[in-house]
């Protein structure tokens, strides 16, 4: 398998950021979802939101080298080739996929800058984006907490886009993307 994308499909950098991401985003979804589970002020629970924090960081990392790669490598065509109104809406997925991974941690750090809390990134100390305002924190926060719903919907429409693509319209959609595949 080739390193950089071909036409025919993703080369194993996109394959490896696009799963990486989906572990990530998971991760991520899955540390805030947990910490209701334990009382509040626990080490556990500010644990997982650390966590939360300092993946959700990754994924910005992570994007902007999507982003870069995305600019600079092919797209591999679809077998058959979908109709207009389909290259269209998965453009428009996409872009509010990559509107999700970017903002969302964008206004992650804002809100517990606004918090007055420390902003800890795998052991470092990253500088405040705003200052400490209460109703600054629960506007930026209901926004994050929002757009975390979306996310939801964003990524299942994204998965059964995939599934409705290999087992209903039978093209190489979701094969480009799976490892070792061909």
């Amino acid at each position: 398998m080739n390193w950089r994308n071909t036409t025919n499909r993703y080369g194993l950098r996109s394959i490896g950021l696009h799963w990486l991401m989906l572990l990530l985003i998971a991760a991520v979804y899955a540390c805030i979802e947990l910490r209701e589970n334990f009382p509040k002020g626990s080490d556990i629970r500010e644990g997982l939101k650390a966590w939360h924090f300092a993946l959700g960081l990754s994924v910005l990392i992570l994007v902007a080298i999507r982003v870069l790669l995305q600019l600079t490598d092919k797209t591999p065509r679809i077998d058959p080739k979908p109709p207009r109104w389909q290259n269209l809406s998965a453009k428009v997925m996409h872009l509010a996929l990559y509107a999700l991974m970017v903002g969302m941690p964008l206004l992650g750090w804002p809100t517990l800058s606004a918090e007055g809390k420390p902003i800890l990134f795998f052991g470092f100390q990253l500088p405040p984006l705003i200052g400490q305002s209460k109703s600054a924190a629960e506007w930026v926060q209901e926004i994050h907490e929002a757009g975390g719903t979306v996310g939801y919907v964003l990524i299942g429409l994204h998965a059964a886009a995939a599934l409705y693509h290999h087992y209903l319209v039978r093209d190489n959609t979701l094969l480009r993307m799976v490892p070792g595949r061909s």
